[in-house]
């Protein structure tokens, strides 16, 4: 079974908070991980509805079962447990006391911070990252720009690794990616949508999924995106807020720093997960993918994931952000250290051309960039430095 990079995080902030709250798309592996971890703890799963029965009628009664410990699982499905869980940590005043799951992330995240501010760290599991699967540690985003990794992957397809996806299911049984995406997607909709929101017509949502996913790597439009669906402006920013609490897709924040130009200030589109991005794109093979008009699209999701993921895995908030103007230049993503922005460009080309070196010059000939460290990842198989960029072969991103 694979090692999860968040769990040692689990196990530090237990020993200083009364409660863990980890939360993340559906089948990302939180009860495996947050059980592997927390093994002596008890557990109980409030997607039963026996024990969510019990935890409505007579909460204090079912949280006073547990004295040593306890892994709570999918706790939004029971909100009113934690003003419950507030006055009993208050009163113990121990750490570890409380692991919380969720699948939700603004309904979760909003009765916790109404009943539990102070009290729990939260944390976010996205499906495997790349380094997960291949059981080594990730490079630090730290070093991104300034060190190359050495090591050797394991003989891989680009095309396979992105049509597959990362969802753990389909490693851990090792199931077909389109068959259990296909069913995946059909339970969030039948499910996850239905207690999120309030949606009227599921094929209506269901289009507006996969426009969305046609839209993946571009600046937001929500008064297109809406009409090409056939509803409001409205009822598109309520339905993308249930895409993005449910972790299906992220929005890319524009960065704020002023360079003496007018800048984009919406938001980019992506999804999280490739294979996914690729199901809903009705991409039915590696193949497809090679020669697909969302190849580029696809791609860059997946080096935008892996970097949030080598951020979440370490219980950091990601500083990520892109970069465009109003003349059209542009850097894919920005990384901010506080000290120093690092411009990323991403090309799924296998070969290096010159022209890929455009958005990054550019970003250099800006006031105070001249010296910054730049990266660039691509779809070949080779690392190197070159033109003062270091150049991230896809099997060595993170």
């Amino acid at each position: 079974m694979l090692v999860r990079h968040l769990g040692t995080i689990l196990k530090k902030s237990a020993e200083k908070y009364p409660v863990v709250t980890v939360t993340g798309p559906r089948q990302s592996g939180k009860t495996t991980l947050v059980r592997r971890v927390f093994e002596d703890y008890a557990y109980a799963s409030l997607e039963s509805p026996d024990v969510r029965e019990f935890a409505h009628e007579d909460p204090r009664g079912f949280l006073n079962q547990f004295a040593d410990g306890v892994v709570l699982d999918e706790v939004q499905r029971s909100p009113d447990l934690l003003s419950y869980i507030q006055g009993i940590v208050d009163a113990k005043n121990e750490p570890g006391q409380f692991i919380l799951t969720g699948s939700q992330n603004f309904m979760l995240l909003e009765r916790v911070s109404q009943s539990l501010a102070g009290r729990t760290s939260v944390f976010h599991l996205l499906p495997f990252s790349r380094s997960e699967l291949q059981a080594r540690s990730p490079m630090s985003v730290e070093d991104i720009g300034s060190r190359i990794p050495k090591r050797q992957g394991p003989a891989e397809n680009l095309f396979s690794v992105l049509f597959t996806g990362f969802y753990p299911r389909i490693y851990d049984k090792h199931l077909d990616p389109q068959d259990w995406l296909r069913n995946y997607y059909q339970t969030y909709v039948e499910r996850d949508v239905r207690s999120i929101a309030s949606v009227g017509h599921l094929e209506a949502f269901g289009r507006f999924v996969r426009l969305c996913a046609g839209r993946c790597g571009q600046i937001l439009n929500l008064s297109s995106l809406g009409a090409d669906c056939g509803v409001s402006h409205a009822t598109a920013a309520r339905w993308l807020s249930v895409l993005e609490a449910s972790f299906i897709v992220y929005l890319l924040r524009p960065h704020h720093r002023n360079f003496s130009k007018r800048l984009v200030k919406s938001p980019k589109l992506y999804f999280l997960d490739t294979g996914l991005l690729c199901y809903l794109l009705r991409i039915r093979s590696a193949e497809e993918l090679l020669s697909h008009s969302s190849r580029g699209a696809v791609f860059e999701t997946f080096v935008l994931a892996e970097l949030l993921k080598a951020y979440l895995n370490r219980g950091t908030e990601p500083q990520v952000y892109f970069w465009r103007d109003s003349t059209g230049h542009e850097v894919d993503l920005i990384i901010d250290r506080g000290s120093e922005l690092v411009p990323v460009e991403v090309k799924s080309g296998e070969t290096i051309g010159s022209d890929f070196f455009k958005g990054l010059e550019y970003w250099r000939s800006l006031p105070g960039q001249q010296d910054t460290p730049a990266a660039m990842v691509f779809g070949g198989e080779t690392s190197a430095r070159r033109r003062g960029v270091a150049i991230y072969s896809w099997r060595h991103w993170l």
